[in-house]
């Protein structure tokens, strides 16, 4: 998210979790304030290998309820800054971003196992994120950990089938994560797309998976 007025409307939609990035090289790189959220909001600070003091600067200025690491983080970087985090305010949720094209080496996970909170699985390109295209989620099936992800990675309307099927198998998917297929411009989220969205993924409005914007 990047424009207040855009902030507000999507609020209204009631995702569980909104998203502001700070790293210089994106087009939805944050600056300026925040507009009021409703409580049940998750402020979510998204960064690219940037240092824990700034992480923890930027979360004393906004309120982050979670962290996502998009970079090159260890996982010696995500135990310290979660508990230089978790030493100044109530439970902080940690999110690593690992991304995927057509295969994908799980064992990298393991070192992080039991510090981060949710895996996020994003298309591998270009660019940090925003890349507009999945990757092959058939890979996932050989995912094995019981820690929780967050699918992501070109998300969009066309995707329906695709996300209606996954949701059935057992695979722990914790929350859907769109970008960049309900966007007119970078940051600026297009509301009547992400509601048709929300009425095929969640058509009585029951959820059993989360929503990040």
């Amino acid at each position: 998210m990047k424009y207040q007025e855009n902030i507000e409307a999507i609020a209204s939609l009631q995702p569980d979790y909104l998203g502001f990035i700070f790293y210089e090289k994106s087009p939805r790189n944050f600056t300026g304030p925040i507009a009021e959220l409703p409580a049940h909001i998750k402020k979510t600070g998204v960064f690219v290998n940037a240092s824990i003091d700034f992480i923890v600067k930027k979360t004393k200025e906004y309120g982050f309820k979670a962290i996502q690491l998009h970079g090159d983080e260890t996982s010696h970087f995500c135990q310290e800054l979660k508990q230089k985090l978790e030493s100044l305010y109530d439970k902080i949720e940690l999110f690593k971003v690992f991304s995927i094209k057509d295969e994908f080496d799980f064992s990298t996970l393991n070192p992080y196992e039991g510090i981060v909170d949710y895996f996020l699985f994003d298309t591998k390109g270009k660019e940090k994120g925003g890349n507009g295209y999945t990757f092959d989620w058939s890979v996932l099936a050989n995912y094995s950990s019981k820690t929780p992800f967050i699918l992501s990675g070109g998300i969009g309307l066309e995707e329906i089938d695709k996300i209606q099927a996954i949701l059935k198998t057992n695979l722990p998917i914790y929350a859907l994560d769109v970008n960049s297929k309900f966007e007119t411009q970078p940051g600026l989220k297009n509301i009547d797309k992400l509601i048709e969205f929300k009425k095929h993924i969640y058509p009585s409005d029951k959820r059993n998976k989360k929503t990040t914007l």
